[in-house]
């Protein structure tokens, strides 16, 4: 009888070695005040598990997904055609159908550091040759001059968060259409997760620059994380490559209706973005009376500098019940604390002065 093979098994690609594993601290989260990975601290609108609930029959779970409706919809909303974007699970697979469109191994990418995880993941996946540019120490602005310098003829994309996260900079239109002009040959993203709490949309550029992309997401401000919807946006013939890209099916239909549903709620969405704004100030207000330093930002999230205390309070609040993300892995000391409602922003600060005015561990 065959004993089967014992060797070691098919070696992956070089590329995929030499990555680090990433471990997103996503367990142990519900029923807790979720101030660790800026989603909506209230949860989606409830017209999106309403229309859900209204639309959704048995035998629509064994049909594979049909996008129509929604597209002609988000294109409504979007104020853009329906063949200038493709729907995505989530941003995240909008990057890597941007990757795989765009990238081959030992391509020249730039991306910023910090920033957002999987930019570096995917373009390490495809081989990419990546180098990073640091927002600017200290007040961790954009880098836009340094950037510019960077950018070299092979340079063949470039990632930015705007606003960023962690740090929360953000860049203006003005040196956006710069970056772009003077990176024709490349790829230019520009992930707006976070543009409801900043207003700063490159949008309406996609058919003025044809290296323009820009992201959006349904899991921050629209409180959908667990469906996985985004979109990705630029001018028809980039979405029909990177549709040659895409796996036909790769959102689901629940999402599909819930992205539906989420966009006809404009004004829960602006409640919400409203309550955010104050609530930060207040947050703002809250760290200036603790003396703890803090950055600006433009998104839905804080970045303040606890020093060598970042880990006894990230693990204190989590006791208490409150979840906040140490950022000391990339910026020491540095702990990024999602903006909820101005209650849960006391409720945080309260907590937070019990544990920085009692002697350090």
């Amino acid at each position: 009888m065959a004993s089967g093979n014992k060797g070691p098994g098919p070696r992956p690609r070089p590329a995929v070695e030499r990555m680090a594993p990433y471990h997103p601290p996503t367990g142990g989260r519900m029923d807790r005040l979720r101030l660790d990975f800026n989603e909506n601290t209230l949860g989606c609108s409830e017209k999106v598990t309403q229309f859900i609930a209204e639309h959704l029959v048995e035998n629509d779970l064994a049909v594979y997904p049909e996008y129509g409706k929604a597209v002609e919809e988000l294109a409504e909303f979007f104020k853009v055609e329906t063949n200038e974007f493709a729907i995505t699970n989530g941003t995240d697979e909008a990057i890597q159908v941007l990757v795989n469109t765009y990238i081959d191994d030992g391509d020249d990418v730039i991306i910023l550091k910090p920033s957002y995880a999987m930019y570096r993941f995917y373009c390490e996946v495809a081989g990419a040759s990546i180098r990073e540019l640091e927002y600017r120490p200290g007040t961790l602005a954009f880098p836009l001059q340094e950037l510019l310098a960077a950018i070299q003829p092979e340079t063949r994309l470039i990632l930015i968060s705007n606003p960023n996260n962690p740090t929360g900079s953000g860049i203006d239109l003005d040196g956006i259409t710069r970056i772009l002009k003077k990176a024709p040959h490349a790829a230019v993203l520009i992930d707006e997760a976070y543009y409801e709490f900043s207003g700063v949309t490159a949008l309406k550029l996609i058919n003025e620059y044809p290296n323009l992309f820009v992201s959006r997401t349904f899991s921050k401000v629209y409180g959908m994380a667990a469906m996985r919807v985004g979109c990705m946006f630029s001018k028809a013939e980039n979405v029909a490559w990177m549709k040659k890209a895409q796996s036909p099916y790769s959102v689901n239909s629940l999402a599909v209706l819930a992205a539906r549903a989420a966009i006809r709620d404009t004004e829960y969405i602006s409640e919400y973005v409203g309550e955010v704004l104050a609530a930060r100030e207040l947050l703002y207000v809250g760290f200036e009376k603790l003396g703890i330093p803090y950055i600006k930002s433009q998104g839905n999230f804080v970045l303040f500098a606890a020093g060598d205390r970042a880990v006894e309070i990230r693990d204190t609040l989590r006791e208490k019940g409150i979840l906040v993300r140490d950022r000391s892995y990339e910026l020491p000391g540095c702990v990024r604390v999602t903006v909820g409602t101005r209650e849960q922003m006391r409720k945080f600060l309260t907590e937070l002065e019990a544990v920085w005015k009692r002697p350090a561990k």
